[in-house]
């Protein structure tokens, strides 16, 4: 059972999320008095911080000092968001070089030679880095960058805890400014401003009478990765940035007693006697973020890794940077618009127009993003086309049920192959993989492959199937855009079976049709498959029929794509987006701008079709997440399901469609 924790500030009374932190890692807010075995619970050295520590002092309950963890939310706490995780400190403070922290503990002592462990330091701190992520993860990776060979000087809030920790005040800023400018003559100096004081919350150290000749201020919200790249030195107090910056290759200069001076990676102004140890750099992030931070999950709601709250905020920081701006939508189904608001409105609500014209002119006014459902797209439209993603939902999407994942294409759309797509620039990219991406694209395909996780997830054994060499031919909605645009030489279902069966005489062929089609929602039927299938499996889980056969043959079904993830071998008769790239025998007309260069592993084509390309919205929270956590909630049932008004629009719209594909 968790300890009591006796708090005395409203801030760690009534957040839901810090009390639910400290619960998971053993201790439980309570108001009140200490009784015997009871512990009291501050904020870091806040400035309400002595209540506790009176009360403490006076009964002798432990002292429990509590902060943010490194890496925390978009914005700034002050804004209400709540934390990824927390610190959680029962000895001191990890800024505060007074006296031994946990933290400085666990960095004098612990062994930190765990090769696991230290494999998942490095791929972290990569991903960190790419992505982009920070404290506050609300910066723009794609702002102009400054011209590099700058030094970079760090600020700070005034009067912060961690600031006064290390006796920073103006005159000590200023100094270190004096020493980047005399230990760096000639070269550019530029000023970092704290995330907290740009948004007006709170001043720094630093004004305007600082600057001129070559010391420029900036406080425009740029990746601090992006900052440290273009830096030859980096100076800073106590700063987390300086952190960010030891792992991003620097060597800073540091001014204060910040946790991560005295390790052998800083060049220190204060000597720190109790520090003689010196580190590597995924040493020291293994124990300051792995082992030292209570990390949670807010999807699974259960005590967290550093990879959980990467993949939280990694989903958080690409909405944001995607759809801050707006969006205007256009060509969207009545139905379609709460789930598209769902992705893409959580900054600024989406605005739907049928119009272009006035989607056009609504955007240029607002300066807002245009996107169009992929389907109603104008030949010429040099907007973003979106679709269903890859892992979609627990049910059909013409029976509306609403998808976990969408696309946004600003190039093409995937099934097109007659132009190019960001999705098929994205499977280019990665045939290069780096550690971190290869391990969790591998670990993405292990997990696909040992499951059941498919675009739709329908349930149902398959069939008895006869012995042989069997091939499964998926069948697809005729009308598709996908077979119209991607499969110009074998276009009806009745063709693909027959082209299968005379290149394939004794084989076992195995018909499953598409389930729009077999639902009776969309048009494809084949009359008398019989005559060139042995099997017919209108129904049933597709992932366990990829497991009983040997082939698949294909226009361009997502099955294929699927069949690649489990190993079994694929023949296109179209132009899919995971043909032509060396993984599948293709027949079809393939573009031929995808047969030169590098050529892309599984592994590659995984991470770009389902971790770089696709968003995610997790169907129990309704906030952006990771495919992990999709595939979590279809493989325990934890997703949006239709209703019987559903159902009766989504038979009235497929014989709709289909009339309109015979009007046509």
């Amino acid at each position: 059972m968790p300890r009591r924790l006796r708090v005395y500030t409203a801030g760690l009374a009534r957040s839901a999320r810090i009390r639910r932190i400290l619960e998971l890692h053993g201790e439980r807010v309570a108001l009140g008095w200490p009784r015997p075995g009871d512990a009291v619970g501050v904020w870091g050295a806040s400035p309400y911080a002595w209540r506790g520590e009176r009360v403490a002092a006076r009964t002798g309950a432990p002292l429990v000092r509590i902060e943010d963890a490194w890496l925390r939310s978009l914005f700034p706490g002050r804004a209400g968001e709540p934390p990824l995780g927390l610190l959680i400190d029962r000895s001191g403070v990890h800024f505060d070089a007074g006296a031994p922290s946990d933290l400085e503990k666990l960095l004098a002592t612990h062994p930190l030679d765990d090769a696991a462990l230290l494999t998942r330091s490095r791929h972290a701190i990569a991903r960190i880095r790419r992505a982009h992520l920070t404290k506050y993860a609300a910066v723009d990776p794609d702002a102009p960058a400054l011209e590099p060979g700058y030094v970079l000087v760090i600020d700070q809030v005034r009067e912060d805890a961690s600031v006064r920790a290390s006796d920073g005040d103006r005159a000590r800023f200023r100094e270190m400014l004096y020493y980047a400018q005399d230990e760096n003559p000639g070269a550019r100096i530029v000023l970092k401003t704290h995330p907290e004081t740009a948004r007006g919350l709170r001043a720094g150290h630093y004004r305007s009478e600082d600057t001129g000749g070559r010391i420029a201020l900036c406080d425009a919200p740029l990746s601090p990765w992006a900052l440290l790249d273009g830096a030859i030195a980096v100076y800073t107090l106590s700063s987390q940035m300086g952190f960010e910056a030891i792992l991003a290759g620097h060597r800073p200069r540091v001014f204060g007693r910040p946790f991560y001076a005295g390790w052998g990676l800083t060049d220190d102004e204060h000597r720190l006697s109790r520090r003689g140890r010196s580190l590597t750099r995924a040493q020291l992030f293994a124990g300051a973020a792995m082992l030292y931070p209570a990390w949670y999950d807010p999807f699974r709601d259960r005590a967290g890794e550093i990879e959980d709250a990467i993949g939280a905020l990694e989903a958080a920081a690409r909405a944001w940077r995607e759809d801050r701006a707006g969006w205007v939508g256009r060509g969207m189904r009545l139905w379609k618009r709460a789930p598209l608001q769902r992705f893409y409105g959580r900054h600024r609500r989406v605005v739907f127009s049928d119009d272009p014209d006035r989607a056009a002119a609504r955007a240029a006014r607002d300066g807002r993003r245009e996107m169009v459902w992929a389907g109603k797209a104008l030949p010429d439209d040099a907007v973003a086309r979106v679709e269903d993603g890859f892992i979609r939902s627990r049910g059909l999407g013409a029976e509306l049920v609403p998808p976990a994942s969408l696309v946004t294409d600003d190039l093409g759309i995937y099934y097109d192959p007659a132009r190019p797509s960001r999705l098929e620039t994205l499977i280019a990219a990665r045939a290069q993989l780096a550690d971190d991406q290869a391990a969790r694209a591998e670990a993405l395909i292990a997990r696909l492959a040992s499951g059941s996780v498919t675009k739709y997830n329908l349930t149902g054994a398959p069939p008895a199937l006869p012995d042989g060499h069997r091939i499964l031919v998926p069948g697809q909605v005729e009308d598709d855009a996908s077979v119209r645009l991607g499969s110009p030489v074998v276009t009806t279902n009745a063709e693909l079976l027959a082209r299968v069966r005379a290149e394939n005489p004794d084989a076992v062929i195995v018909w499953k049709p598409h389930p729009d089609v077999a639902a009776g929602l969309r048009p494809g039927e084949v009359e008398a498959p019989e005559r060139w299938a042995d099997v017919v499996a209108p129904q049933g889980d597709i992932a366990a029929l990829l497991r009983a056969v040997d082939a698949v043959w294909t226009m361009t079904s997502l099955t294929g794509f699927e069949a690649l993830v489990r190993g079994v071998p694929v023949t296109t008769l179209g132009a899919p987006f995971y043909a032509g790239w060396g993984l599948t025998r293709d027949l079809g007309p393939v573009p031929v701008r995808r047969h030169g260069g590098p050529r892309p592993t599984l592994a590659g084509l995984v991470h770009a079709a389902l971790i770089d390309y696709p968003r995610y919205v997790d169907p129990l929270t309704g906030v952006p997440c990771a495919v992990e956590v999709v595939l979590d909630r279809l493989e325990t049932g934890t997703v949006a399901r239709p209703g019987r008004l559903n159902r009766g629009l989504s038979k009235l719209q497929g014989i709709l469609a289909s009339r309109a594909h015979l009007w046509r």
